[in-house]
């Protein structure tokens, strides 16, 4: 991904409220916002432009992350129309500052956003189906230009829902060894947390400190809801990488119980991360 010039404008000084955010050479904008400031979001000029939105929040029946994503050629109209949706808590749309943006270009962008975000798995994507449209090559070629550049502005936004888990292969030195009671992890830091790899061993039976401080235990149960942990005997192995928030999230559900990930993740000879970080 190329590097990137940010401007941002933060409509009342807060970060968090309306704001929006543009790269230099860049026919495109941005404009996210909270539900709270709804009707001041939609009332400005951008909206009634043909663009892309991202609903985002937590689902009320889980309480994951969840996502929406949707194309209109006029913003403010669509937005409005998912009044009924509680889920959502930030509204966020992209659109094109030469406005040639056409209904096939977001059509397609659309499509292209819900195959990332269901490839991500960081959210429940909300959208009954997927959606697309066909292009010529010179357009497809100049959607995916826009398209990289809406992923660079999204995490600076608060959406990172998108953004997939690390697949790319890392040096060896990089990876770290987590053992309890003869069971192995293996992972590494990513920007975002702490990865756990595929096939990856935690223990089956649970620590007494789990009584104190049950997280563990309700994760390590959303895990297995979810098939990322499978029991194996008297083990249980991750069926795929996962990504945890922290060194001492992913300790905890490997441990069964309350774990400090700065020391119970090692290097192969023994050096601790916080060793490692020290230095």
């Amino acid at each position: 991904m190329a590097t990137a010039t940010i401007k941002m404008y933060l409509a009342h000084g807060d970060p968090k409220r309306l704001r929006t955010a543009e790269l230099s050479n860049w026919t495109g904008k941005a404009v996210a916002g909270p539900r709270s400031e709804f009707e001041e979001i939609l009332a400005r000029e951008e909206s009634i432009r043909p663009g892309i939105y991202i609903l985002t929040g937590t689902d009320p029946e889980t309480g994951k992350p969840a996502i929406y994503i949707g194309e209109a050629e006029n913003i403010r109209s669509r937005i409005k129309s998912h009044v009924d949706k509680d889920f959502w808590n930030q509204a966020t749309y992209f659109v094109s500052k030469d406005e040639n943006l056409t209904k096939a270009h977001i059509r397609y962008l659309e499509g292209r956003l819900i195959d990332l975000s269901r490839t991500a798995e960081r959210a429940l994507v909300t959208n009954g189906q997927s959606s697309g449209a066909r292009l010529p090559e010179s357009d497809r070629e100049d959607m995916e230009v826009f398209l990289e550049k809406m992923c660079q502005l999204l995490p600076v936004l608060g959406v990172d829902l998108l953004i997939p888990a690390p697949h790319a292969a890392v040096p060896a030195r990089a990876v770290l060894v987590c053992e309890m009671k003869g069971r192995k992890a293996r992972g590494y830091r990513t920007p975002n947390g702490f990865l756990v790899l595929k096939n990856s061993e935690a223990v089956a039976q649970e620590r007494a400190s789990i009584e104190k401080w049950p997280w563990p235990r309700n994760m390590r149960q959303s895990l297995k809801s979810d098939g990322i942990l499978s029991e194996d005997g008297n083990r249980l192995v991750f069926t795929r990488n996962y990504e945890f928030a922290s060194p001492s999230a992913a300790a905890a559900v490997i441990h069964g119980g309350h774990a400090n990930g700065l020391t119970a993740w090692k290097t192969a000879d023994g050096k601790t991360l916080k060793e490692l970080e020290s230095t």
